[in-house]
């Protein structure tokens, strides 16, 4: 399993070089997380994270999901 998350990560890697997306049908999802850094930067995923806490102050969208 090791080696199948490296995988993961040089394919989304690869992905995003060549001016692709990590996400698919139904978007970035828990276990793409982690990578959005990689596509939108550290800033972008801050962006993201405050229009979550303006839409929805109390977390009570898919709650412990994306953004905690």
């Amino acid at each position: 399993m090791k080696r199948v998350h490296q995988a993961v990560d040089e394919i989304f890697k690869v992905a995003l070089e060549l001016g692709g997306t990590i996400s698919g049908e139904h978007g970035i999802g828990i276990a793409k997380a982690k990578y959005l850094p990689l596509e939108f930067g550290e800033q972008g995923v801050e962006v993201m994270r405050k229009v979550k806490q303006a839409l929805d102050p109390e977390n009570i969208l898919n709650p412990g999901k994306m953004f905690k």
